[in-house]
């Protein structure tokens, strides 16, 4: 059966192609091929530029010609390097391994040329986990620069707008799914927009380490090749490279994870930044769905509107339902992507001895725990765009629960030395249905000054919301 949305295994290749696609050119086959072919062209860029490795030095076109392997790389050419591992090359057979065949394709492609004679400074002294690890870093930071933090942006700067725009607006507060102390819609936004601000701070300073000191790293071969360079130092330089001459077409040559060197490795690197990474994003995901379920509530008690879609059915019986939908599918997708992150951090930092192969299959569904996630934030962006906040519901559920303005009197009658307050409000209340009147002739009873008596009888719950306001705002 040809492959096509319809016949698609995987929902995210399928029903949610058109959101998932644009991690393609980073978290796919192909996008991991040509994020190989761009790390074995830099690499003899490099060795070129470095003296004593035997490399002669190329000219401007020769290293234009280099760099456009990678800039200008097909999904032909990888079908290529994907048919050497299959086939083989010339009269090397099958080769059965992916970046083998990456070096055979640049072999091939550089035959013909002024650059056919450093045909074999391909892939010199390395183990295929060098590319590997330096693609895997680069693709992973050049897919959370460009299509992750966009998308995260904009949640955050639409909560954001909603915090600011509701910061006055009362509602009522629960706890344990009780009434408690009334808060107003702004601040509990901005709750969700400042956590979510932090784990992007974190975000912001993480750093992927790389591995590139061949097949132990020891640089074994290396320093028999070529004992008077300094091969640490060489790496570092080349592994910092991909931060700032980024040569992804796509890029704006600015990766927010940063690369750098690990000198201390295995035959791979630990993985410990994955999962430090991985971490970090299944946090904010959390995040979401926390917000995501909070959102669901609020639509089913009432307090929060959607805006129906014209054509759009809710329910196959029940023609009037508007279903929240957007954050039912978030919460869906996050819970995917998040068993997914945590197996990965849970997974790689573990490996048998000085390496075993379980990480590499582990890697190559990175990019479906990516697009769930963006799966959850389109959703989520598409959510937020069709709700209102129902004002007259949020004051009807405050009209409804006047006891929460006991915490109030019984805090002010401490302050009055008034014996035993939070008892007396307790007898007064707790469990039972009470009014503003029941607390007018409370506080008629009390023995403390009319000025008391007076403030603590302007206390309702749309105006018992402390601080909640300022915090809203960001004050």
């Amino acid at each position: 059966m040809p492959l096509e949305p319809l016949t698609a295994v995987s929902s995210i290749d399928g029903r949610y192609r058109s959101v998932a696609e644009s991690l393609a050119p980073y978290l796919s086959e192909y996008g991991l091929i040509r994020a190989r072919v761009r790390v074995e062209c830099e690499y003899i860029i490099a060795l070129s530029e470095t003296n004593g490795v035997g490399v002669r030095v190329l000219t401007a076109d020769e290293k234009d010609m280099l760099r456009a392997a990678a800039v200008d790389f097909s999904v032909d050419d990888a079908e290529i390097i994907k048919k050497i591992e299959r086939e083989g090359y010339e009269k090397i057979l099958a080769t059965n391994h992916d970046v083998k065949a990456v070096e055979y394709f640049l072999k091939m492609k550089l035959a013909g040329t002024s650059l056919a004679d450093v045909n074999e400074w391909i892939h010199f002294a390395l183990t295929s986990e060098d590319i590997n690890s330096l693609a895997y870093a680069a693709m992973l930071g050049n897919a959370i620069e460009m299509i992750v933090i966009p998308s995260l942006e904009e949640i955050q700067s639409t909560l954001n707008g909603m915090a600011n725009e509701y910061a006055t607006t009362p509602m009522l507060a629960r706890t344990h799914g009780q009434s408690a102390s009334p808060t107003t819609f702004g601040k509990e936004i901005r709750v969700f927009e400042q956590r979510i601000a932090r784990q992007f701070a974190s975000l912001a300073k993480s750093v992927i380490l790389v591995k590139f000191g061949g097949a132990t790293g020891n640089w074994n071969a290396h320093v028999a090749a070529a004992p008077e360079v300094d091969w640490i130092q060489f790496s570092k330089k080349f592994v910092d490279g991909f931060n700032t001459e980024n040569t992804d077409v796509n890029s704006r040559f600015n990766l927010r994870v940063s690369l750098a060197l690990n000198d201390t490795t295995t035959q791979i690197e630990p993985h410990d930044t994955y999962a430090e990474l991985f971490d970090n994003l299944r946090r904010i995901n959390v995040i979401l769905i926390d917000f995501s379920q909070d959102m669901w509530r609020y639509i089913s008690d009432g307090w929060v509107t959607q805006k129906p879609k014209e054509g759009e059915v809710g329910s196959s019986a029940m023609p009037h339902k508007v279903n929240p939908i957007d954050f039912e599918n978030a919460e869906g997708n996050l819970g995917v992507a998040n068993a997914l992150f945590n197996h990965f951090s849970n997974k790689l930092p573990i490996s048998r001895l000085q390496r075993d192969l379980s990480d590499s299959t582990v890697e190559r569904v990175f990019g479906t725990a990516f697009a769930h996630s963006l799966i959850a934030y389109n959703s989520l962006i598409k959510g937020l765009g069709k709700i209102s906040v129902n004002t007259t519901a949020l004051q009807s559920a405050l009209d409804e629960h006047p006891e929460v303005i006991a915490e109030a009197i019984q805090t002010v009658l401490r302050r009055e030395g008034v014996e035993v307050p939070y008892e007396k409000l307790k007898a007064l209340t707790r469990g039972k249905q009470v009014t503003l009147e029941d607390f007018a002739k409370f506080i008629d009873g009390l023995l403390v000054g009319e000025e008391v008596k007076a403030r603590l009888k302007l206390l309702r719950p749309e105006n018992y919301t402390g601080l909640a306001a300022e915090i809203a705002r960001g004050n």
